[in-house]
């Protein structure tokens, strides 16, 4: 977009891979999220903006014996069938973690706390993820449009007049709804010279790789 022109243009901003991801996962009581779905979308800017450079998404099977609960499945379509093939965490974040091959890279998620907590987590299994800085697109609304009362990925969906996701809920169509919010995001922040490099976007937005919760682990029902 031309309004984030000079944002693209910074040596900084240019040279980075944004890696937008989500998890969808089981919220047992008591017990950190659990994730059975994870999505990424590898964004490098180009001519006339941000372009896809690749994109990973995979089924994540959940522990033996953890159940996937009817609100589960009512909030992602994702069934105990659908994971019984899945390969397990160990596997698929490691395979995510190979792509990570040309640094550096900044994690773009909707309520990044979620996905930071999540990665934590499974560090053992994708160390060189783990050590991403991240981009919360929720603070970067909240800077940006003040105005609104919610600033969940549903309501700035609207708000902002992006295509929503044909399945919501699920990892890959979340991934690409806020890579488009980024997308708006930067445009408008960058016309309104809220920011001018990605240091701006780090003030705002930023969050460090987080360690393992020691006990209250990721918060739930925000996917």
């Amino acid at each position: 977009m031309a309004e984030a022109a000079a944002l693209y243009g910074e040596v900084a901003f240019a040279r980075h891979t944004y890696l937008v991801i989500d998890f969808e996962g089981l919220t047992p009581a008591g017990r950190p999220a659990v994730p059975v779905e994870v999505a990424v979308l590898a964004l490098r800017v180009a001519a006339d903006g941000l372009a896809e450079s690749w994109r990973f998404e995979s089924l994540i099977a959940p522990p033996p014996g953890m159940a996937v609960t009817s609100y589960d499945m009512r909030l992602t379509g994702i069934t105990a069938a659908m994971l019984a093939t899945a390969a397990g965490p160990e596997q698929v974040m490691a395979e995510l973690d190979r792509r990570l091959t040309a640094p550096p890279y900044r994690l773009v998620a909707h309520h990044a706390p979620t996905e930071a907590g999540i990665i934590a987590h499974q560090r053992r299994h994708c160390p060189a993820l783990a050590g991403v800085p991240l981009l919360d697109t929720v603070r970067l609304a909240r800077a940006l449009y003040p105005e609104l009362s919610s600033h969940r990925l549903d309501a700035l969906v609207r708000y902002l007049r992006i295509e929503p996701p044909a399945r919501r809920h699920r990892a890959m169509p979340d991934v690409l709804a806020t890579a488009c919010l980024f997308e708006r995001l930067v445009a408008d922040g960058g016309r309104t010279g809220r920011w001018r490099a990605l240091g701006d976007l780090d003030r705002v937005g930023g969050l460090a790789p987080r360690r393992p919760a020691s006990r209250a682990g990721v918060q739930a029902g925000l996917f």
